[in-house]
């Protein structure tokens, strides 16, 4: 969740930018970019792949999987467009209403359905793991 809160403020920041704050753009879409691949790979190989195994929470999964796909899309097609296009804002707009999106449906039925599945030790173990994969993927950026 801490993951979630941090991205929320970087995205919020990308709201009030204008095609006049190229450097602004440019930090805060690499900022952006290495946070969010970091969370979706902790999600990806840890916490979507032990969910996934319980029946009641496959779906959620699924669809977990589909708007991280989407949001790297947008992601991509951010790092092609130039950040004084007028596209560059509905982008970042579009990616940030995902992505926001995307935790409401974690924070609320995917954890929800976790804290169902597996007991407190269980989940602290997940915590832990995904916590030590994410510090390892930032060091070696």
């Amino acid at each position: 969740m801490d993951d979630h809160k941090a991205l929320k403020k970087l995205l919020s920041r990308g709201e009030d930018t204008t095609e006049r704050a190229v450097k602004t753009r440019h930090e805060l879409l690499d900022r952006v970019t290495t946070e969010l691949r970091a969370h979706e790979k902790i999600e990806e190989d840890i916490l979507y792949p032990a969910l996934k195994e319980h029946p009641k929470a496959k779906d959620i999964v699924l669809e977990g999987y589909q708007e991280h796909h989407v949001a790297d899309l947008l992601i991509k097609e951010l790092h092609e467009t130039d950040v004084t296009d007028e596209r560059w804002g509905a982008k970042f707009k579009v990616l940030t209403e995902g992505i926001e999106h995307h935790i409401e449906e974690e924070e609320g039925d995917m954890f929800k359905k976790a804290r169902d599945i597996f007991s407190t030790a269980e989940l602290n173990e997940l915590g832990e793991r995904m916590e030590a994969l994410k510090e390892r993927v930032l060091a070696a950026k």
